[in-house]
Formats: C-alpha cells, structure tokens, sequence
C-alpha cells in the first residue's frame, strides 16, 4: 500500500467576491502576505466591519465563511 499525503486543513471564505481556500489558522496578515499586498497599501473589510487598526491584522484569524473585502491605493496622474 502506497501512503498517501496528509489532506491540508482548509476553510473556505470569500475574497473580493471569490471564494477561497486557505489555510486554517491564517490570519489576516498571512492573507495579506500570500497574495502579496502591502497593508500599508490596502484598506480591508471583514464581514462588514472596515478595519482601521492595521495592528489587529496580525491577530485577526480568518474562520470559515468570511467575506474580506481589500481595497487597494494606486497612484496615478
């Protein structure tokens, strides 16, 4: 019998409008992170509430059927 690999434990959220899998026990900076945005740079909603205190991404664990809106700042003339 060949062994198989662990399953990833994922949840699934919504991101922007898309749903999402990742992985369980990510925060918000690790989301952040992973599709390589700077939170400087963004300002997030989650589940209705726009976060103002950058600090909080760190500890801000994403659960299941979350909806994260990201809005980003672009520059420009």
């Amino acid at each position: 019998m060949t062994p198989t690999a662990p399953a990833l434990s994922g949840i699934f959220l919504t991101v922007n409008g898309t749903r999402r899998e990742i992985p369980a026990e990510t925060t918000l900076s690790g989301l952040l992170e992973s599709l390589d945005l700077d939170p400087r740079m963004v300002v997030v909603e989650h589940n209705r509430t726009i976060l103002r205190d950058r600090a909080s991404y760190a500890s801000l664990s994403l659960e299941a059927g979350d909806v994260v809106e990201i809005v980003q700042f672009v520059g420009g003339g």
